[in-house]
């Protein structure tokens, strides 16, 4: 899969679309997402320049479209599903000093093109896919993406025309003065992706409707391929739509014949019926999300993608206002609108920026009985409320937030102390948590054992943990002993809960996170009393 014109043009979609298409027919699929970026892994990059940091479970700090396929295809995948070129040239560097190539001019071609073709080839044969999608990030024409172009032009003929296939997506731009379906835009991609030596099998047209059929035919002219060969993606109400969009045109069945794959399954009542329950609802559930990222959506991509599930669960339609938190800062009174939401959320994030006003939302849930849930850093700073508010432990915080603080009621993690490198360094990935029982934790989940995915450098200090545990319940604790669920006794709030884990990164369509349908099911129970 390759994009053009412009980035997110909607590859990643695109990509996890067909795999659930494939994955309906029967077909064993794996996804792949290379980011030409020199960047080893997301994990520290600004989520203003990158979007969300998506959590494998073998802790892999990857590109959001990770997050993406696992939703779509239900598979859980791991670091290796996120191709950069930091990691392709830090191993052929790496080989270098250890000699492997001694004797030899290390170049782009062959060593670099090997080396990405052997991760795209090993993970294949990890998941023992029948179908690896690959999808090359960035835009036909970038700088940094050619060495991945030239890789995948050698896999067609390493691994055979008839076995592999190349999809293009570009955007088609509408006219706002004429409303005309413009398609040069399309041509021109086209034609650099085969001035590269590619030439793609099917082209996929991103536009905000359907390409009329003369559009489509003059891509198809233009772009050296049938007309059968040319879709659609429409913006759609539910991106969940999207495979059921494009296997109404045909694409599913146009990859297999051409791959020579011959459906074994149907499993298209299963996608349809879970599909359904987006399109179907009728309730609204409105859900606040306080952070410090609140301008650009996809900071909390699969935070948002979770409470669509949960709502979806419940009959309901989610409505999502964002909040800054900076702004309950410079204006307190504006607290007052989480009033008019069913449910608030204060998500992870880092630094002091906004950190006050996410306080600030905690003890304003906790104080009007909103239900409130608290995630990663949103935990740490219910942790720092508590503290300040009911136990009355003046200047109380996070040592990430003021080092000097009194009472570091949140501290660095004892065995981060002596790391300097901040690259993959985290606690990160999949932890044991121990739920106890008769606690809302247990109420939840139903069990008193869950594994979910990390991503943080902080904890509860120990040191305090008797003394917070007189005005919380912390109710989740993890097999190496850090809190990782604290709550209000039901007598005291009807629904506030944090949890140290990412719970969003292990919702998935039909299959939601327990703790957004609960957080949600509390929100519309109290607008009902």
């Amino acid at each position: 899969m390759t994009g053009g014109v412009l980035s997110s043009v909607g590859k990643g979609l695109l990509t996890a679309s067909i795999g659930r298409i494939l994955k309906n027919y029967g077909i064993r699929v794996v996804a792949i997402k290379i980011d030409p970026y020199l960047n080893v892994d997301a994990g520290t990059m600004n989520p203003y320049m990158h979007g969300e940091v998506f959590v494998t479970r073998d802790g892999g700090e990857t590109d959001l479209d990770i997050g993406h396929y696992e939703r779509f295809l239900d598979i859980d995948l791991s670091k290796d599903c996120n191709v950069t070129t930091g990691q392709v040239y830090l191993s052929v560097i790496q080989n270098e000093r250890r000699g492997i190539y001694l004797g030899r001019c290390v170049q782009i071609i062959p060593h670099i093109t090997d080396e990405i073709k052997r991760r795209i080839r090993h993970v294949g044969d990890r998941y023992d896919a029948e179908v690896v999608l690959v999808e090359i990030g960035g835009t036909v024409g970038d700088i940094e993406g050619q060495p991945f172009l030239e890789a995948i032009r050698q896999m067609r003929i390493e691994e055979g025309w008839e076995n592999t296939v190349f999809v293009h997506i570009a955007l088609a731009p509408i006219l706002e003065t004429t409303g005309e379906f413009k398609t040069k835009p399309v041509q021109h991609s086209v034609q650099e992706l085969r001035r590269i030596g590619i030439q793609p099998d099917f082209i996929v047209v991103r536009a905000s409707v359907h390409a009329p059929e003369d559009a489509r035919n003059k891509i198809a002219l233009f772009g050296n391929v049938p007309p059968a060969h040319v879709f659609s993606s429409p913006t759609l109400p539910e991106i969940y739509l999207l495979p059921r969009v494009l296997e109404d045109q045909g694409l599913g069945k146009a990859i297999m014949e051409r791959l020579g794959i011959k459906p074994r399954d149907n499993r298209w009542r299963e996608w349809n019926s879970i599909v359904d329950q987006f399109v179907k609802a009728e309730t609204v559930a409105k859900v606040a999300i306080c952070g410090k990222y609140s301008k650009m959506a996809d900071c909390y991509v699969s935070l948002k993608e979770a409470i669509k599930h949960a709502a979806a669960s419940l009959g309901a339609h989610a409505q999502i206002r964002w909040f800054e938190t900076e702004d309950f800062e410079a204006e307190p009174r504006r607290l007052q609108q989480l009033d008019t939401c069913d449910a608030v959320i204060v998500p992870g994030g880092f630094g002091q920026r906004g950190a006050e006003g996410k306080i600030m939302v905690a003890e304003y849930c906790r104080t009007h009985q909103l239900p409130f849930l608290g995630i990663c850093f949103g935990f740490q700073l219910a942790v720092v409320e508590v503290a300040r508010n009911l136990l009355h432990l003046k200047g109380a915080n996070s040592t990430e937030i003021d080092p000097e603080t009194p009472h570091p009621v949140v501290d660095l993690l004892p065995e981060q102390r002596q790391i300097r490198e901040l690259g993959g360094t985290m606690r990160l990935g999949d932890r044991r948590i121990r739920i106890k029982k008769g606690t809302l934790a247990y109420r939840i989940y139903g069990k008193e054992e869950i594994v979910r995915r990390h991503r943080h450098r902080y904890e509860v200090n120990p040191e305090y943990v008797d003394m917070l545990s007189k005005v919380v319940v912390f109710s989740g604790v993890s097999e190496d002993g850090h809190m990782s669920i604290l709550e209000l006794p039901e007598d005291k709030h009807p629904f506030f809960i944090a949890t140290q884990y990412h719970p969003e990164f292990s919702s998935r369509p039909g299959k939601p996170e327990p703790v957004f349908v609960e957080l949600i099911r509390s929100g519309l129970e109290r607008r009902l009393r």
